[in-house]
């Protein structure tokens, strides 16, 4: 998400690069192809966790960030285990079918009561917030952590939480962060209208080229269509637009 609040966007930096989309589509490509090919849910599951694993000791061996790699072997462990539990290979897609329609409510609500989620994620990152956040954390060890607590405490210092609310001071910021916000309703919103009948039809072929389809890809177009609409406008423009 941090693409979304960058001056240039890289759909390659967005999506994690060549080697995160691997990691991420593998365990899911592995799944439906060997499903498909021998009908046998066992084989398949044992295919797709193997497939998150090799991704995972690959990074532990190169000494790479495995952040993305255990994520989706966390991922795709639920749903092995629910589809392992349910004996129904449709099941392996269940959880992501959850979980889209929770991030929909979510984001719609966002957008009803006037916060879009977009402008929260996006400010977050502008403002430093997060790396604040983080330094905070990763200072929490620290012998002179509690010292440096208290003078972040201080009266009459500005909340952290400032950056995070003030963009709602300027209708065009919000308006702005409530249409990018209205890409994320589509893209979850369009995941649960096509993987939805598939699911209950029990097509597993066609569900998890949905999934594949409607994954990395659709992801990484949203997120160009977020920055497109909440990027910051370049300075010659911005002085053109003053003028």
């Amino acid at each position: 998400m941090r693409a979304v609040a960058a001056e240039s966007f890289s759909f390659a930096e967005a999506v994690g690069g060549v080697r995160g989309v691997a990691e991420a589509v593998a365990p899911g490509l592995v799944f439906v192809v060997v499903f498909v090919a021998t009908t046998d849910l066992r084989a398949a599951l044992v295919a797709s966790v193997a497939a998150a694993l090799v991704a995972v000791a690959a990074r532990l061996a190169q000494r790479t960030p495995v952040t993305q790699a255990v994520g989706g072997l966390l991922g795709i462990a639920v749903g092995v285990f629910w589809a392992w539990r349910s004996g129904e290979a449709e099941d392996f897609y269940a959880v992501g079918l959850w979980t889209n329609a929770v991030y929909l409510v979510v984001i719609l609500a966002s957008i009803v009561v006037r916060w879009p989620v977009v402008g929260l994620v996006v400010e977050a990152f502008r403002s430093g917030f997060v790396d604040q956040a983080r330094e905070r954390t990763r200072a929490a060890g620290e012998p002179d952590a509690d010292a440096a607590g208290d003078d972040a405490r201080a009266p009459g210092a500005p909340s952290p939480f400032a950056p995070l609310v003030a963009w709602r001071q300027d209708p065009v910021l919000v308006r702005r962060y409530t249409i990018a916000t209205w890409f994320w309703v589509g893209l979850f919103a369009l995941r649960l209208v096509v993987k939805v009948p598939l699911y209950f039809a029990g097509d597993v072929a066609w569900l998890g080229t949905a999934h594949l389809v409607m994954g990395v890809p659709l992801w990484g177009l949203v997120l160009w269509l977020t920055w497109a609409v909440v990027r910051r406008p370049h300075p010659a423009q911005a002085t053109a637009a003053s003028a």
